[in-house]
């Protein structure tokens, strides 16, 4: 027996404020910006309710960085970069996903791939910058 899904003011408000940004949040930003308007959420409620969303479809983790899961509201297949300095995370919604990628893995391992994930990391701008900056010092 499915259990039915209630409304929740909470739950729609965290699913707007994650689809609502491109900073790719954690859940404790998610509590955070969303604290002021609904005292009593508590960071509980925003883990359910991002773990609800997963099992749905409508939102997905692009995983963890440094030390804290990250989150996207835009669900359409597109690659991320990582910054491995300050652990910004951005869309690369230029650079096409190859279907022939899929094909030639499930060929090659005799598997069905039906998507993948494509995640770069290094440097951003302001990191290259910032350590460039300390290297002239």
């Amino acid at each position: 027996m499915e259990r039915a899904i209630r409304y929740s003011k909470k739950r729609e408000a965290i699913l707007a404020a994650i689809r609502g940004t491109k900073c790719h949040p954690s859940a404790e930003w998610v509590y955070q910006t969303l604290k002021p308007e609904h005292p009593d959420l508590s960071l509980g409620t925003v883990y359910r309710n991002l773990v609800f969303f997963q099992e749905t479809g409508a939102i997905q983790s692009i995983g963890v960085v440094k030390g804290q899961e990250r989150f996207d509201g835009d669900t359409t297949p597109h690659s991320h970069f990582i910054c491995s300095g300050c652990g910004a995370v951005l869309d690369l919604d230029q650079l096409t996903l190859n279907k022939q990628l899929d094909e030639r893995i499930s060929d090659q391992y005799g598997i069905a791939v039906q998507r993948h994930e494509l995640i770069f990391h290094g440097l951003c701008q302001t990191c290259m910058h910032h350590n460039e900056e300390e290297i002239k010092s």
